[in-house]
């Protein structure tokens, strides 16, 4: 599914037009980005949990010398998907 189709999707589901539609999903995602970014958690009941995750430092190889080099610590989005979320991909 492209972000096309999950516009149209809310459209029609929620009896708006697709420019609502759009306006509403970049919105909402806007302000999950914003908050991660902020070091916020972003929790929707159901569906599952954003957040910022550490990682530290380590030692990585170097595919095609195999020469040790380091990689800087860094931090990553995550989700985490809600129970709810997990059983009805899973059926």
């Amino acid at each position: 599914m492209t972000k096309t189709d999950l516009i149209a999707r809310i459209a029609a589901s929620a009896e708006l037009t697709n420019q609502q539609a759009t306006s509403a999903l970049d919105a909402a995602l806007d302000a999950i980005v914003e908050a991660v970014a902020a070091g916020d958690r972003v929790a929707v009941a159901g569906f599952g949990t954003f957040e910022a995750r550490q990682r530290n430092a380590r030692t990585g190889r170097n595919p095609q010398t195999g020469e040790a080099m380091e990689i800087a610590a860094s931090t990553a989005p995550a989700f985490k998907p809600a129970s709810a979320f997990k059983k009805a991909v899973n059926g």
